[in-house]
């Protein structure tokens, strides 16, 4: 079974960083085609895509509003992603998830259906 566990999150001021780690269990790491990615989900709306990385080729995805603060990062030793986020916004105040799949189009790598293995999420709180 493929078990994906996020760590890290907390609540920061406005300005502040916080790290990420998620590790992945899946035998997806041996296919070119798999990828990983960070969600977000605030109260009352719907989930997001924040950022996405493709193992073999190492290619990155950012959402728009993160471009330039946040950065997606693996280690491929330790079979664990990180999310970087730096300058954080009151409204990246959010439930955060990671997410992996072994056959994701990267056409749709930041759609979030597209992803069928998907962690418990972790609170961040930014305040103003």
């Amino acid at each position: 079974q493929v078990q994906v566990v996020e760590s890290g999150g907390g609540e920061v001021q406005a300005g502040g960083s916080l790290r990420l780690s998620c590790r992945a269990s899946s035998p997806g790491l041996t296919f070119d085609d798999y990828a990983m990615g960070w969600f977000r989900q605030a109260p009352g709306k719907e989930r997001e895509a924040v950022s996405c990385i493709t193992w073999r080729g190492h290619k990155t995805y950012y959402e728009d509003s993160v471009k330039g603060r946040f950065t997606i990062s693996r280690d491929d030793a330790k079979n664990t992603l990180y999310l970087q986020m730096d300058s954080l916004k009151p409204e990246d105040t959010a439930i955060y998830y990671c997410a992996s799949d072994s056959y994701v189009d990267s056409a749709k790598i930041l759609i979030p259906y597209e992803y069928n293995y998907w962690g418990q999420g972790i609170q961040v709180t930014v305040s103003s």
